[in-house]
C-alpha cells in the first residue's frame, strides 16, 4: 500500500559503491595504493551485495507473476 514511500536498496547500495569507487580513486592518486586495495575491496563486496539483491527481487518478481 505505501510501497513508494520505501527506499530502495539498491539505489542506496549503488550510492555507497560509486562513493567507495570514488575515495579508492583518489587514495590511488595520492598514491596510498593499500588504502586503495581495501577500498576497493569495500566497493567489490557492495557490488556483490547489489547482484544479490537484484537477483532476489528478480525472482520474487517472478514468482509474484
Amino acid at each position: 500500500m505505501f510501497s513508494i514511500f520505501k527506499k530502495d536498496p539498491v539505489k542506496k547500495l549503488n550510492k555507497l559503491y560509486e562513493a567507495k569507487l570514488e575515495q579508492a580513486m583518489q587514495s590511488q592518486r595520492n598514491g596510498d595504493i593499500k588504502s586503495y586495495s581495501m577500498i576497493t575491496a569495500e566497493a567489490e563486496n557492495i557490488a556483490i551485495q547489489i547482484k544479490e539483491l537484484e537477483n532476489s527481487t528478480k525472482n520474487s518478481a517472478r514468482l509474484e507473476k
